[in-house]
């Protein structure tokens, strides 16, 4: 009896211990903050403010950087419910329409994703001094590879770095969340978009692409 009470004990605390393992999360659905951007193995530098919205699959993006030795300014509204996204030009009132790839939205850790390990970001000394994140890695379409960095409480996006053959590294930081968002119309085309026609591309954008066109069209300006 007593040998079958100590497994039963085992069994409790291995059960205990499985279920503390970090879980695949979702982060809050309204949120809004700042973030800075290497792509295309660091031909593209930029920092700006990003919108998100998971009830209506909606991000907005706003890039201020250099690409070579140029320096731009884009606007990018990602609608994953209708797989585009659009690149907004304010100095030339001009929009692209493009198709985007849904598979991977990273304002969440996908369910198939795999768990690197748990870290503390600075220090656990003491209360203050760090915050507790998890590394998710996973695989993305076109032989593509990501890393994600969220944290343990809350779910807060803190680090992306995406390879794909075509485009390279892609580093994306993000910092000073805030919880909600303060202007609905971040999530509605320009007027100037209603007359864009889709591009057609043999494969789709996702996050960490959608600044390789741009990356390309600098390589050959130089």
């Amino acid at each position: 009896m007593n040998f079958i009470s100590v497994l039963s004990c085992l069994s409790l605390l291995l059960a205990a211990a499985a279920a503390q393992e970090p879980q695949p999360c979702v982060s809050p659905p309204l949120m809004s903050g700042g973030f800075s951007v290497s792509a295309a193995n660091g031909l593209v530098m930029s920092t700006g403010q990003i919108s998100y919205d998971a009830f209506g699959q909606r991000m907005r993006v706003r890039n201020y950087g250099m690409a070579g030795n140029q320096t731009f300014a884009l606007d990018q509204l990602m609608l994953f419910n209708k797989k585009v996204y659009y690149e907004i030009d304010w100095s030339k009132f001009s929009c692209k329409k493009k198709a985007l790839d849904t598979s991977f939205i990273p304002m969440h850790v996908p369910s198939d994703a795999k768990l690197m390990g748990q870290v503390f970001m600075g220090s656990s000394s003491s209360w203050g001094m760090g915050v507790l994140t998890n590394t998710w890695y996973g695989s993305m379409p076109n032989n593509g590879t990501y890393m994600s960095v969220f944290t343990e409480i809350g779910c807060i996006p803190l680090t992306y770095m995406g390879f794909t053959p075509a485009s390279g590294w892609t580093t994306v930081s993000t910092f000073n969340w805030v919880l909600g968002n303060t202007n609905p119309m971040d999530y509605s085309p320009p007027f100037f978009c209603a007359k864009s026609k889709l591009e057609e591309t043999e494969t789709p954008d996702n996050m960490f692409t959608a600044l390789e066109s741009l990356a390309m069209k600098t390589k050959k300006e130089e």
